[in-house]
Order: C-alpha cells, then structure tokens, then sequence
C-alpha cells in the first residue's frame, strides 16, 4: 500500500476562480502542492491494483489503511506512514 499526491492547478487557476472543496494543499518535503491524493493497494505477488481510495492531499495516509486492505493478506507492506497502524490490525 501507498499513496500518491495527484497536484492540480492552483485553485484561484480554475474557470470558475473558487476552491474545490475536494481538494486542499499539502507538503512533501520542501515542495507544497494542492490537489489530491490516490491511496493504492496492490497484490504482491500479481502486482495488480486492488484498490484505490481518493482524497483530499492532506489527508494522513494511515487514516486510509483499513480500507486498503481486503482481508486475505498473511503480509503487508508499506512506508512507515502506516507502521503503527498495521501494528493495530494485528492486535486486534
């Protein structure tokens, strides 16, 4: 599992001149960026794309792990983004 920064025009750049509300700004690094941001989770073994989760690019990668997941995996992986949060699925 991962996640990917989708970055977007400015909002002030679009037609309309208004924020998304979908959208929000977020740092990586030293850079900032405004968009979006794809949650990805992908089988190991096949290497194919189970699931996408989409939001807003400052949201917290962990706050997507459960939704990544599908259930039938023995083994996770991931940065440590989501340590903690694996660490959790499997106590409970």
């Amino acid at each position: 599992m991962d996640a990917k920064i989708i970055a977007a025009p400015p909002p002030t750049k679009n037609q309309t001149g208004e924020r998304d509300p979908d959208k929000h700004q977020t740092k990586k690094g030293k850079q900032w960026y405004y968009g979006m941001k794809a949650h990805i989770g992908v089988d190991a073994e096949s290497g194919l794309v189970h699931t996408v989760v989409g939001t807003a690019a400052n949201a917290n990668d962990v706050t997507q792990a459960q939704a990544l997941l599908h259930g039938d995996e023995t083994d996770v992986f991931g940065d440590a983004g989501y340590q903690l949060q694996y660490e959790t699925f499997i106590l409970q």
